[in-house]
């Protein structure tokens, strides 16, 4: 709906375009072409202005007063008034009763928000009442059925189901026929209960067993269990078992065991072997007391006492085969940093993966100002890539240069497959020759690799890298200048 200002905002547009409803249409985007014309010709009825907008102007005062009338005459329903009179809406209707009869109607109170606290204590109400249970939902402003909802709300119970009453024309005769068909049903699935209770907890079945699936002797401890409380016709029907069958295994089961000094012996045998004999070699150690049994009669009572032979379980293959020498001591702890020159050298051993096939590229480089002090290459990862490396590195020192040579470690990762194999004498420089380097130890695994990987980064960062071991860390503490020569030694 318009208001007045829009419908002589639309005229005056019409009136300034040469009554063109195209193009008022195109500027304010409203009304459609019959709609314009029409506020034109009231414009002009009205001399030149448009009459505001009233609700009220096409109903008289009198049928204005005969729906207030008939609004309070009829239980003060709106739309019953409406329904009764066929006009105006429910707002049109509140507004003439509010004019006409201010303070007389009747005004909705919003719902009470009641806690969750509240609605506890209104169930314990409703539960420990001696009156009606209206009284309490009166005193709370809520229906009767809401006091119930939050009864079964809080104390999960299920929505009742209210089914449609239908007639039975049934007589006395076939009800109570029908009443016993009923029980004989219950009892029958209660039979079947029974059954499968017995079943998973005198036998140790599993619950998904058919019960007709068991032994005759296992049919008949689950019906000795349940004689108590049903029948034995309908125990011997339910399993599918005959009478005679049930006797004898009854009988069976009221002889004393023969072979009970038999299953303390066997029981003991087991035992003394940790558990490591199985019924064959329980058999044979029985055989050597001079005890004739058979071979199945050792297996069932084995079965049935719960002896089970130990059997050695499959390891995982490893090529790890041990520690080759004692552990050196960490002296780096992870402590890179050098003062000098020759104090601290790291090195690694890299694989890169080219279209002739792989290449391992082998380096030292210096703490101190992380200079390559040598490097190698080979297409293995052998002893001599990593002793072709440590000459080029003994080359550089000349004799009687300022070395640090009071405590030196040297340390390998065997993780390469060629270097996998390498013994502990073919790991070791194989001859003496002098060198500036004092002599080597051991050769051992250390974790403190991280600056050592990172050279070999930037050497593979054009993404040919494929894996890095760390091979040999020479720590030196404390400084002394040395005049004579060292040697390796093997």
């Amino acid at each position: 709906m318009y208001s007045r200002e829009e419908k002589l905002k639309a005229v005056e547009l019409f009136i300034r375009y040469d009554k063109s409803p195209a193009s008022v249409i195109r500027e304010i985007g409203y009304p459609c072409r019959a709609t314009l014309y029409a506020w034109h010709e009231e414009y002009l009825a009205n001399g030149c202005d448009m009459p505001s907008v009233n609700n009220y102007r096409r109903y008289t005062e009198e049928q204005r007063r005969a729906a207030v009338d008939h609004f309070f005459e009829h239980s003060q329903c709106l739309a019953r008034t409406i329904r009764a009179l066929g006009y105006p809406s429910q707002e049109l209707l509140a507004a003439w009763i509010d004019e006409l009869e201010p303070g007389r109607r009747p005004k909705r109170s919003s719902a009470k928000r009641l806690t969750h606290e509240n609605e506890q204590r209104a169930v314990v109400d409703l539960i420990t009442r001696k009156g009606a249970a209206k009284d309490i939902a009166d005193e709370l402003g809520v229906e009767r059925a809401t006091l119930y909802n939050w009864k079964r709300k809080l104390l999960d119970e299920e929505v009742p189901c209210k089914l449609p009453r239908k007639r039975d024309d049934r007589s006395i005769e076939e009800l109570e026929e029908y009443a016993e068909s009923l029980r004989r049903d219950i009892d029958k699935l209660e039979l079947q209960r029974a059954i499968l209770e017995g079943t998973v907890e005198l036998l140790g079945k599993d619950r998904s067993v058919d019960p007709g699936m068991l032994t005759n002797r296992e049919k008949t401890i689950l019906v000795e269990s349940l004689r108590p409380t049903h029948k034995l016709n309908v125990l011997l029907d339910a399993l599918g078992m005959a009478k005679s069958s049930y006797l004898y295994q009854r009988n069976a089961l009221s002889k004393p065991d023969e072979h009970t000094d038999l299953r303390i012996r066997i029981t003991e045998i087991f035992h003394e072997s940790d558990g490591r004999y199985g019924y064959r070699r329980v058999h044979a150690a029985l055989r050597l007391d001079e005890i004739v049994v058979s071979e199945k009669v050792v297996c069932r009572i084995m079965k049935e006492e719960g002896l089970i032979a130990k059997r050695p379980t499959k390891r995982k293959y490893s090529s790890y085969k041990g520690e080759i020498s004692e552990a050196p001591e960490n002296l780096v702890a992870r402590d890179f940093h050098a003062d000098d020159p020759n104090l601290l050298w790291l090195t690694d051993i890299t694989e890169f993966s080219i279209p002739a096939g792989k290449i391992y590229l082998s380096s030292i480089i210096d703490c101190f100002d992380g200079m390559c002090i040598a490097w190698s290459q080979s297409t293995s990862p052998n002893a001599d890539l990593v002793n072709s490396m440590l000459d080029a590195a003994a080359s550089k020192l000349h004799e009687g240069e300022l070395v640090s040579a009071t405590a030196i470690v040297a340390v390998i990762i065997v993780g390469l497959a060629g270097l996998r194999g390498a013994s502990d004498t073919e790991s070791r420089v194989p001859c003496r020759r002098k060198a500036a380097l004092p002599t080597i130890q051991r050769w051992k695994a250390s974790s403190d690799d991280s600056r050592s990987s990172s050279s070999t980064g930037v050497i593979g960062q054009d993404g040919r890298l494929m894996s890095s071991w760390m091979l040999l860390m020479i720590a030196s503490i404390g400084t002394t200048r040395r005049g004579s020569s060292y040697h390796w030694e093997e």
